[in-house]
């Protein structure tokens, strides 16, 4: 059965924030949005699970933002999410001998000068390695942005730096941010990771924590501010083909039970192995469509932690050169700490390593590094723990994947697309997906005859970074 007079709809294919991002652009423009999601909860990725034990809903794996995110910040602000984060300015680095080192701007230095003490202060790296460190930064900064020819780990080795800087320095911030191994990320990924969040602006570096659950945001807050704009959102219903209609230029959307939605412009926002997947018929078409499937997964790893009493009144630490990468502790969970649980959530992205251990070994060894940052908690005993592993969560940054990115307007007459693997200029971050569901609906826009730009500026470009860096 069709519905032929709705013609008129765009239609959205999976709740992602990036089709979030694309409705409430759309909603936010006037236009008939339906968007469908085949899980019962938006937020594909970025969501939680209820807690039995503690009664707590838990994200699977801490999402955050940095300040230099102004495509996501705006989504946000126009979704009314913007005050559930909390924004660090103080990054709280461990060495690997449990050394705290606390990562700040120095007020009146401007960029990129403005870490320069704190990055001074890192105790755990010799004079000599920060020395070699601070001429790769210039070195690396200075590089033309779409130079894409090697790994960062390549490239780092060809330039003076020792394996220990690199797991030291170079690793934690890389590995966090493309969510790959440096070995495998691309050169011109990571160039922009230092670029954008530590050189370019004094505010870049600073992170974005919810502090509510990801599900409460995206599956609630940003829902309900969508349904009140007028889209409508439909959930547990995948589609099952996507086709022309063969009486019109719409396009026939099948969700089974011979029920067909037709609309005259559908945006897809997948990931790139469904994207493939529902276009298939149309790769003769278009012949990308068959190079998604040469897209790599990264896994990322939230690894959850219910201990007898505080490891540390930190909200966050990043361990250094250890499994672990980033601790987070919810403030909200009152209710696990109300019960004698205090709840932790350590990050490993790029959990290859941690997949390939015995998951008690891995379990023992974080817990272990965890009581080496913070020694007033050595007696704390872990009384549960549960890992949740995404084995695809981000696309794999490596070089030559641009390649491979499609762009949000595609060849076929209206189909776009979303997703943070396309053609966005970022890694697989929250930013870019926010910024693929933004250029998404400047193609939807400009094909109803409105064209308009929907992507916000970057962060102002210090003169000085720019004198220095020549960017």
């Amino acid at each position: 059965m069709s519905d032929a007079g709705e013609a008129d709809r765009v239609v959205i294919i999976g709740g992602g924030l990036a089709g979030l991002a694309t409705a409430a652009a759309l909603a936010d423009e006037g236009v008939d949005v339906e968007l469908f999601e085949a899980r019962r909860r938006l937020g594909g990725r970025a969501s939680s699970w209820h807690d039995a034990a503690s009664g707590a809903s838990i994200d699977f794996c801490q999402h955050v933002g940095m300040a230099c995110c102004t495509n996501f910040a705006d989504f946000c602000r126009r979704t009314g999410v913007a005050d559930r984060f909390r924004r660090a300015d103080v990054l709280h680095f461990f060495g690997p001998d449990g050394r705290r080192c606390d990562f700040r701007a120095t007020r009146g230095l401007p960029a990129p000068l403005h870490l320069l003490p704190s990055f001074a202060r890192l105790g755990y790296l010799s004079l000599g390695e920060r020395a070699r460190i601070g001429a790769a930064l210039r070195q690396l900064a200075r590089l033309p942005a779409e130079q894409d020819d090697a790994t960062i780990g390549d490239w780092l080795r060809a330039h003076g730096q020792s394996s220990r800087a690199v797991k030291l320095f170079w690793a934690p911030v890389l590995v966090s941010a493309l969510g790959e191994a440096v070995d495998k990320a691309s050169l011109k990924y990571a160039r922009k990771v230092f670029v954008d969040g530590f050189l370019r602006n004094a505010q870049s570096y600073q992170v974005d924590v919810p502090t509510a659950p990801l599900h409460e945001l995206f599956d609630g807050v940003v829902a309900a501010q969508l349904r009140r704009r007028g889209a409508t959102l439909q959930t547990g219903l995948p589609i099952r083909a996507l086709r022309r209609s063969e009486s019109s230029a719409a396009w026939e959307l099948d969700l089974g039970d011979d029920v067909v939605r037709t609309a005259s412009q559908v945006v897809v926002a997948l990931a790139w192995r469904r994207a493939a997947e529902l276009l298939a018929p149309l790769r003769y078409e278009w012949p990308a469509i068959s190079s998604w499937s040469s897209i790599s997964g990264a896994p990322i790893s939230g690894v959850h932690l219910w201990f007898d009493r505080p490891l540390t009144d930190l909200p966050h630490a990043v361990l250094v050169g250890t499994l672990a990468q980033w601790l987070f502790r919810r403030d909200s969970d009152t209710a696990a700490a109300a019960g004698g649980e205090h709840y932790y959530q350590v990050v490993v992205s790029a959990s290859y390593d941690l997949e390939a251990l015995d998951r008690d070994v891995a379990i023992a060894r974080i817990v272990a590094e965890l009581k080496q940052a913070f020694p007033p908690a050595a007696e704390a005993r872990l009384l549960r723990h549960r890992v949740v592993t995404e084995r695809e969560a981000v696309f794999s940054a490596r070089p030559g994947i641009d390649a491979l990115r499609p762009p949000q307007t595609t060849p076929l007459e209206g189909l776009f697309l979303a997703g943070d693997w396309t053609a966005t200029g970022w890694p697989g971050t929250m930013e870019s997906a926010v910024r693929s569901g933004y250029l998404a609906a400047e193609g939807v826009l400009t094909k109803l005859g409105r064209p308009r730009k929907l992507i916000v500026d970057d962060l102002p470009l210090a003169k000085l970074s720019q004198r220095l860096f020549r960017l």
